[in-house]
């Protein structure tokens, strides 16, 4: 194999790699957020 397309298809998948821990993180950041919130709700409405 070239040794730039080599170069190119490790970046390419270290950059989609990346890509997919930040969305996860960001996914799982949010829908703790929104559970939060919805507990909170939820115990101010009890009131």
């Amino acid at each position: 194999m070239d040794e730039q397309l080599r170069i190119i298809l490790i970046i390419i998948v270290s950059v989609s790699i990346f890509g997919l821990l930040i969305f996860v993180f960001v996914r799982n950041y949010i829908k703790n957020k929104i559970d939060y919130l919805a507990k909170e709700n939820k115990k101010n409405n009890l009131k």
